[in-house]
C-alpha cells in the first residue's frame, strides 16, 4: 500500500479543526519555510521534487513557479483552482472536505515562495458546503497567527480569500477562472500574455490545483529529493485517484506513481476488481476529457508491457493506443456498459458547458451531441459515424482553450476503439438499446 503523504490523517476525528490538525503535525511546513528558508529555496525544492500539476496537464510545478514575473513594486498572486468540475473527478473535494487546513497550509507556504501577499481559493459554485468548511478553517488560521500580519514573527503578511464560482466547467481553465474572479463572464483569454506575466487584475499570477498546492507541504517538510524518490521516471511522488464506475470498492486513493493499473483495479489494497464477476470492458483513466481505452489496452500497453499509473505509461503510443493520467478521474466500465451511450453522455456535458466563444467548440459540441443522440436512440446512419470524425477534426486544435479538445478526444477514441459497437447501433438499433454489445477483440497487431 502506498505511503500517504496527503490523506494519512483524513479519517482522524476532528481533523478539520485547527487544534487537532496541529497535533498531527499540521503547519510544520509554514514554520520551516518562514523561519529557515528563503522563497527561492522553496522553489528549488519544488523543482527537485519533480512535482507535476495534479489538475490534468501535468506541467512541472516548480518550472511554472519560476516563470512568475517579479517586477519591482507590482503585487503578485497565487490562485488555487478548486473548481473541480471534470466528470469522474472528486479527489479535490475530498481533500478540502476532510483536510481543509492542509490546503491552507500549502497556500501559505506556496504564497511565501512566490512573494504573494494576497492569495485566493476559487471554489466550484456547487461546493457551498465546502466553502463554509474552508471559511471556518481560514478563520481559525487567522486566529492562531497563521494568516494576517507578521505570520510567526517572520515579517511576512498574507491574506487568504475563498471565492465561489458560478458553477461553470469552463472556469476550471485558468484564464477563464481569472476572468470570473475579476467579476467578469468566465471566458478564456488569448495567450500570450500568460498569467505568470499578466494574470489576476493584470498582475503576475500563478494558478495551481488543490492537490498540487497540498503536495507542497510534504515537499517542504521532507525535502524535494525525498519526494522525488517516490514514483518512477518523470512521474514522481504520490497521486490522488478518484476511482468510480464498475468497481467493488470505488473511492479516493493515494497511490505511488508507478503502481500498475492491474494492481490498482484488482488489488486488495485498492479497488478489488469488478463486481458480480463481470469482465472489464473499458476504462477512462484520467477524467471524462481523456481518450477511453478498451480492455486489452487498460492493463497492458500495445507493446505488451504493464500499463502503469504514470504520465508516461498511460500516454504510451499516443492517442492510438494510449490515454492520459489527467486529473486522475479513473472510470471503469464492465462488459454490460454501452460505449455509445457513455460517449453521448459525455458529449451532452461538453455541449452544455462550452462558453460559446469559439465557433468550432460552440457549434461542434452541439452537433456531436445531436449525432450521438441519433445513434444511441436508433435513428443514426453509418454516415453519422464518419460525420462525427469530421466534426472532431474541425474542433481539435482550433479553439482558444482546451475544452474543444476535451470534447473531441473522447468521441474520437470511442469510435477508434469501438467502431463495431457504433455500427451495431445502426444495424440493430432495437437490440442495441436493450442489451450489451459485449467485449471487442484485440486487433492482431495489438
Amino acid at each position: 500500500m502506498a505511503r500517504k503523504l496527503l490523506i494519512e490523517h483524513a479519517e482522524v476525528p476532528g481533523i478539520a479543526a485547527y487544534d487537532v490538525y496541529r497535533k498531527h503535525g499540521g503547519y510544520a511546513s509554514v514554520e520551516k519555510a518562514l523561519k529557515t528558508m528563503s522563497p527561492d529555496e522553496i522553489v528549488e525544492e519544488v523543482k527537485k521534487s519533480g512535482l507535476r500539476g495534479r489538475g490534468g496537464a501535468g506541467f512541472p510545478t516548480g518550472m511554472k513557479w519560476s516563470f512568475l514575473a517579479k517586477p519591482e513594486g507590482i503585487e503578485r498572486h497565487l490562485v488555487c483552482n478548486a473548481d473541480e468540475s471534470e466528470p469522474g473527478t472528486f479527489k479535490d473535494r475530498y481533500l478540502m472536505e476532510k483536510l481543509p487546513h492542509l490546503l491552507i497550509e500549502g497556500m501559505i507556504t506556496s504564497s511565501y515562495a512566490l512573494g504573494a501577499r494576497r492569495s485566493y481559493i476559487y471554489i466550484r459554485g456547487e461546493f457551498m458546503y465546502i466553502l463554509r468548511i474552508l471559511e471556518k478553517a481560514i478563520a481559525e488560521a487567522y486566529a492562531n497567527g497563521m494568516l494576517g500580519k507578521n505570520i510567526l514573527g517572520s515579517g511576512y503578511d498574507l491574506d487568504l480569500v475563498v471565492t465561489p464560482g458560478g458553477g461553470a466547467y469552463i472556469c476550471g481553465e485558468e484564464t477563464a477562472l481569472l476572468e470570473s474572479l475579476e467579476g467578469k463572464r468566465g471566458n478564456p483569454r488569448m495567450k500570450p500574455p500568460f498569467p505568470a506575466v499578466k494574470g489576476l487584475w493584470g498582475n503576475p499570477t500563478v494558478v495551481n490545483n488543490v492537490e498540487s498546492i497540498a503536495a507542497v507541504v510534504p515537499i517542504v517538510n521532507e525535502g524535494g529529493e525525498a519526494y522525488a524518490a517516490i514514483g518512477i521516471e518523470r512521474s514522481t511522488g504520490t497521486k490522488l485517484i478518484s476511482a468510480s464506475g464498475n468497481l467493488v470498492r470505488p473511492g479516493v486513493y493515494e497511490i505511488d506513481l508507478g503502481l500498475s493499473v492491474e494492481e490498482f483495479i484488482y488489488g486488495d489494497d485498492y479497488c478489488r476488481g469488478i463486481p458480480n464477476g463481470k469482465k472489464l470492458k473499458a476504462c477512462v483513466p484520467g477524467g471524462s476529457s481523456v481518450p477511453i481505452l478498451p480492455h486489452y489496452l487498460v492493463t497492458k500497453t500495445a507493446a505488451g508491457t504493464d500499463r502503469l499509473m504514470t504520465y508516461e505509461s498511460l500516454a504510451d503510443g499516443g492517442f492510438a493506443t494510449g490515454s492520459m493520467l489527467g486529473s486522475g478521474g479513473f472510470i471503469v466500465f464492465d462488459e454490460d456498459q454501452c460505449i455509445v451511450r457513455n460517449t453521448w453522455n459525455f458529449a451532452r456535458f461538453y455541449a452544455h458547458e462550452s462558453c460559446g466563444q469559439c465557433s468550432p467548440c460552440r457549434e461542434g459540441t452541439g452537433w456531436m451531441e445531436k449525432v450521438l443522440y441519433r445513434l444511441e436512440h436508433g435513428q443514426g446512419t453509418l454516415e453519422d459515424i464518419s460525420l462525427l470524425e469530421e466534426i472532431n477534426k474541425k474542433i481539435e486544435g482550433n479553439t482558444i482553450c482546451p475544452l474543444g479538445d476535451a470534447a473531441a478526444w473522447p468521441v474520437a477514441a470511442a469510435i477508434r476503439h469501438f467502431r463495431d459497437e457504433f455500427e451495431w447501433h445502426v444495424k440493430a438499433p432495437q437490440e442495441a438499446q436493450t442489451r450489451n454489445y459485449g467485449l471487442i477483440q484485440a486487433p492482431l497487431e495489438a
